[in-house]
């Protein structure tokens, strides 16, 4: 798919590896359609791709919240008049071991820890594809959806929660892929590493240190190195159903 003149939905697009996604889909002429939560952080990312000259509209929605998503692809569709691509992008993290036992005490990952990351990077996932997909389906048109998963999809320590939706997030990769072929719209994934943004920021510099040194080219990713990928997967008319990974050779 060419990006020029398209429309995309990029979600989580106010910062970070969404705003360096939807930064690459501006340099190549794609019209934006921005999700976040945040409206101030929303109107900053507009206001940094005027320089684009692209049309770019913001969007508050949760992506966990059903009625808000469905109304989310409605008002896109009137807004643009079509959609072409979604990057499936916003995500939390609420790390924590799942048992954990200290002076004595035993402490679990609590259940809203769980739910939380399952709503926002699993189900949100499935209800902006769900949605994009049946626009892209009524359209006939086609269009590519792409999910971002990661490299800890195989388990990660302390992220029970989170590696168990990537995987799932790139189970539905395969799945829409097979499923949505015959409608002429590809499903592809990104699995990045740990990327140089302000989620893994916050990671304490010695923990960060000690991950750098199980990267094989000892550095975080920029996040316009995985937005390059995402392009890749956007711009191949032969890519479908896979799963990318590009953790500069971390395995986890």
């Amino acid at each position: 798919m060419n990006v020029e003149n398209n429309v995309f939905v990029v979600t989580g697009g106010a910062r970070g590896l969404g705003f360096s996604i939807a930064e690459n889909l501006a340099l190549g002429r794609g019209k934006l359609a921005l999700v976040d939560m945040n409206k101030e952080g929303l109107d900053q990312a507009a206001a940094a791709l005027q320089e684009y000259n692209v049309e770019v509209r913001c969007y508050v929605a949760n992506v966990a919240v059903e009625e808000e998503v469905i109304a989310l692809f409605d008002n896109i569709q009137k807004d643009f008049g079509q959609i072409d691509g979604l990057i499936n992008n916003a995500g939390i993290t609420r790390d924590a071991l799942l048992v954990k036992r200290k002076n004595g005490e035993t402490t679990k990952m609590s259940l809203q820890a769980w739910q939380q990351v399952i709503d926002v990077n699993l189900t949100g996932v499935f209800l902006c594809g769900r949605e994009a997909a049946a626009k892209m389906v009524e359209a006939g048109k086609g269009g590519v959806i792409v999910n971002i998963s990661s490299v800890c999809r195989d388990g990660n320590i302390g992220q029970s929660n989170y590696s168990a939706a990537k995987a799932g997030v790139s189970a539905l990769t395969a799945t829409w892929g097979k499923e949505l072929s015959r409608f002429g719209v590809r499903v592809g994934a990104v699995a990045p590493g740990f990327v140089n943004t302000e989620m893994v920021k916050t990671i304490p510099e010695p923990v960060l240190e000690k991950l750098k040194e199980l990267i094989p080219l000892r550095r975080l990713a920029e996040p316009d190195e995985i937005a390059h990928t995402v392009r890749y997967v956007i711009e191949n008319e032969y890519f479908t159903t896979r799963t990318i990974a590009i953790g500069g050779g971390m395995q986890v």
